[in-house]
């Protein structure tokens, strides 16, 4: 079900690639058709005024896709594990979605979209969608659409969704907001040695894989990030983040990898972890929506008068911009 099969001409699709019928989209996507999974998620990049009606149809299917985040620095060899990834969860008969998400020009908003270059690998394999997303500006390692284009692939009857961000250093880490799973991660002589006694991309990780183990230093690196770990308070109970050696280049490792995502799935299963991270992702896509509204609001005030004077005012020293704020919040309400 890969993305690049939306490029192949083929009899009875032109209509799927133009539809705005959503339930017959959601249909055809359930039915495990590429073009209707991407024409869904062209419709959430774009902020479509289709969008409510396609989060509607889709809420149905909402949760049952396991969700797994892969970020870390780049050059770590994230999308070759990620590709390694899909092909072991294909072995075991499970249907893969993957959202590789690039970085994207600060000026035009373009994106090489590369990711999907280096996972041809499952092109035509009819049980795996991989899309590119840039990030479009979008900061923390992932594309402001990312959440809604999960739920897509939930939608089109993905067992896993592998989520890659970006790659672009410790700040990255949204992806532990989004995912049930979160893979950080890092290699030998890449300086994430040092990285370990720092806090941001390092803290969200509940698997750790040291990449490319065939190089010099990687028992240095797995030493200090075990005693990173060992550092951390935990209760009874609480889950202790794994630490796996792979050279996914080779496809080595990734079946432990497997076997740590899998063990991280138990704990949250037993321990009501996973039921908390679920609400807390809807938690934060409510508030993203109505954020999102919000300025989108404030926005059109711009083309009136109401915004330009408060902001006077504030210039003049007339009023506080606390005081401006809430003026304009109540003249949103009305």
């Amino acid at each position: 079900m890969s993305e690049a099969a939306e490029q192949a001409p083929a009899a009875g699709t032109t209509s799927v690639r133009r539809s705005r019928d959503v339930p017959q989209l959601v249909e055809r996507a359930r039915a495990g058709d590429p073009r209707a999974v991407a024409r869904l998620i062209t419709l959430v990049e774009n902020g479509d005024p289709l969008l409510p009606a396609v989060a509607a149809a889709l809420a149905p299917y909402a949760g049952q896709a396991q969700v797994v985040g892969l970020t870390g620095s780049p050059g770590v060899g994230k999308s070759t594990t990620t590709n390694e990834l899909v092909r072991a969860l294909r072995a075991r008969g499970h249907r893969v979605g993957v959202l590789a998400v690039d970085p994207s020009s600060p000026f035009t908003g373009g994106a090489i979209l590369g990711d999907r270059v280096r996972m041809q690998d499952h092109a035509t394999d009819p049980g795996v969608y991989i899309r590119s997303m840039s990030s479009r500006g979008h900061l923390g390692g992932l594309s402001a659409a990312t959440p809604q284009a999960v739920r897509v692939l939930e939608g089109a009857g993905c067992d896993v969704v592998l989520v890659e961000t970006v790659g672009v250093g410790q700040a990255e880490v949204e992806v532990a907001s989004l995912a049930d799973t979160t893979l950080v991660l890092l290699a030998p002589g890449m300086g994430d040695a040092i990285q370990a006694v720092k806090a941001g991309i390092l803290e969200i990780a509940d698997v750790f894989v040291v990449n490319k183990a065939d190089r010099d230093g990687v028992d240095a690196t797995v030493r200090d990030i075990q005693g990173m770990i060992a550092l951390g308070e935990r209760g009874p109970g609480q889950w202790r983040p794994q630490v796996v050696r792979a050279v996914a280049s080779r496809g080595e490792g990734i079946d432990e990898i497997a076997a740590a995502i899998d063990k991280h799935r138990g704990w949250l299963v037993e321990h009501g972890e996973l039921r908390r991270r679920q609400e807390a992702r809807a938690a934060a896509e409510v508030e993203a929506i109505a954020l999102g509204i919000l300025r989108a609001r404030i926005g059109s005030l711009r083309d009136g008068t109401e915004l330009a004077t408060l902001a006077t005012k504030v210039a003049e020293g007339a009023i506080d911009p606390y005081t401006a704020a809430d003026e304009l919040l109540a003249q949103l309400a009305r």
